[in-house]
């Protein structure tokens, strides 16, 4: 059915990842008008990221485990009647009323378009996944080191390696992905440095029981590290990175259980770049900004706090995928699509399919158990704050260090994440924090009571830098939630158009506060 332009969409999602194709597609496939927006030109999100067609990759597929169910997923979704609005950066969410919201977007490769977008829709699933948590320790702004996420990224939507002689360092179980990603590709990866080790998972019979995949996956990684004689050291950490203009080297030490580096255990490997990371965190701004509840995952991080269909504590916002607690690609889209359907049921006020939603819950709750395990198996101990000397950068941006930010806690007082960055700027930079955040928030709970990387669900209005001129044009009747995110407005005069607006360029941006 053909819809106008000034005419709400019925679902607006934003992410186009597992979990917001899934949500997408069942919602589409259920009636009602869709509208899918996502940064990226490509779906598939992090997981799936693959090469740009230029490249003319003969095999993009190579790179990914289950390829063939993503491919499936990618299909429904061309075929459905769903919109997808490429290259749109969602920066962010109002609600107008009841059962209206505005999605506030900027479109071009970088969020440089000509126009600002609003889109208008009656309910919003929000499936904006993770990004990578990063501990920093002496040497990790040398040029080589890089997070080892995004050297999956680079081999996957780039196929370049960052080095030819690459360490994987850090926890969880993508530094397996990694590894054997940059293995199979031709790298030479001395060791796979793992701080807490895989023990853990044996306190969750259960969960390991109900989620064979996940054992078969961690086998498959194993046999690509074991036939390219990759090292796994476990309980270790890299602590420091040795070179002048590029990592050359690195430091390896044991950790006690809870991180803390053992005296005497350090020895060096040399290699020509380092991918490092410490598990994923929810992106959550968008939905804290609009005042949902969260809830603290397993290892520290925060989530959003969902029901049994995946609505968010605000009506109308449902969630799904990595924003809820980071479980890799299938839970994603097994929520994506209970979302999904859900979402419609509720908007077409009919019961939605018992048994396809029962089936959906019960694998969702099963690999959430697994999730939980995962988790609770790779927390960050209180200990590793003993890696970092006080010249150690923490806040690349502003150029904040450990000593400044313990100066702040010890001398100043501060015990929390905001007294710290109110008092050194550590987080005021152009990453807002993403960078540094829980580094700067374990700092400022050292000797308390948490002591651990505590929770830091800031509410921002703005989720990426904006153009001044894009926020002087909003309506305004939009001005006051935008600016205001912490209550939830009644309702607000009818906003403005659904399609592309004029607005300024990038000549000033606003960046997230």
């Amino acid at each position: 059915m053909a819809r106008s332009a000034s005419e709400p969409y019925d679902l607006a999602v934003l992410g186009a990842g597992p979990a917001g194709i899934a949500g997408a597609v069942a919602a589409s496939e259920a009636g009602l008008s869709v509208a899918l927006l996502d940064a990226s030109d490509q779906t598939g999100g992090q997981y799936f990221r693959h090469p740009a067609p230029t490249l003319r990759a003969r095999r993009p597929h190579a790179l990914h485990h289950d390829w063939p169910a993503f491919a499936r997923l990618r299909g429904r979704l061309e075929a459905s009647t769903a919109d997808h609005l490429r290259a749109h950066h969602v920066w962010t969410v109002t609600r107008e009323s009841a059962d209206a919201w505005t999605v506030h977007a900027l479109t071009g490769a970088d969020g440089d378009g000509e126009h600002p977008v609003r889109i208008r829709a009656r309910a919003v699933l929000l499936a904006t996944g993770a990004s990578e948590r990063h501990l920093p320790f002496p040497g990790w702004t040398l040029p080589g080191v890089v997070a080892a996420g995004g050297a999956q990224a680079m081999l996957k939507s780039g196929l370049v390696l960052p080095g030819r002689r690459i360490v994987v360092a850090g926890s969880g179980p993508l530094l397996l992905a990694v590894a054997s990603s940059l293995a199979a590709a031709g790298a030479h990866v001395p060791a796979v440095v793992e701080a807490s080790g895989y023990l853990g998972y044996a306190r969750h019979p259960r969960a390991l029981a109900t989620n064979p995949h996940k054992l078969l996956e961690a086998a498959a990684h194993g046999s690509v590290l074991l036939r390219h004689r990759v090292r796994p050291l476990t309980r270790s950490a890299v602590t420091e990175a040795h070179g002048t203009d590029r990592v050359e080297a690195v430091t390896v030490t044991r950790l006690d259980r809870h991180w803390r580096p053992v005296p005497g255990t350090g020895r060096r490997i040399a290699c020509d770049a380092l991918a490092v990371g410490h598990g994923l965190v929810p992106q959550t701004e968008l939905a804290t900004g609009l005042g949902c509840a969260t809830r603290r995952t397993p290892d520290g991080t925060t989530a959003l706090a969902l029901d049994g269909l995946q609505r968010t504590s605000v009506p109308g916002l449902w969630a799904a995928g990595e924003t809820g607690g980071v479980g890799g690609w299938l839970l994603a889209r097994v929520e994506g699509e209970l979302a999904g359907l859900a979402v419609a049921a509720q908007l077409r006020g009919r019961p939605a399919p018992g048994g396809r939603v029962a089936e959906l819950r019960r694998r969702r709750d099963r690999m959430r158990a697994f999730a939980d395990a995962m988790a609770a198996a790779h927390a960050p101990g209180p200990g590793w704050t003993g890696w970092l000397t006080d010249d150690t950068e923490v806040c690349r941006c502003e150029e904040v260090t450990a000593g400044h930010v313990r100066e702040a806690v010890s001398g100043l007082g501060a015990r929390d994440a905001r007294t710290v960055k109110l008092l050194t700027r550590a987080g005021m930079g152009w990453c807002q924090g993403r960078m540094c955040g829980a580094a700067v928030a374990c700092l400022a709970a050292a000797g308390t009571a948490e002591g651990t990387v505590p929770p830091s669900a800031e509410r921002r209005p703005l989720a990426v830098p904006v153009p001044l001129g894009v926020l002087a044009a909003q309506p305004e009747a939009a001005q006051p939630e935008a600016a205001q995110p912490e209550a939830v407005q009644p309702e607000a005069a009818e906003p403005e158009a659904t399609r592309p607006e004029g607005g300024a360029g990038p000549h000033g941006r606003a960046d997230p506060a």
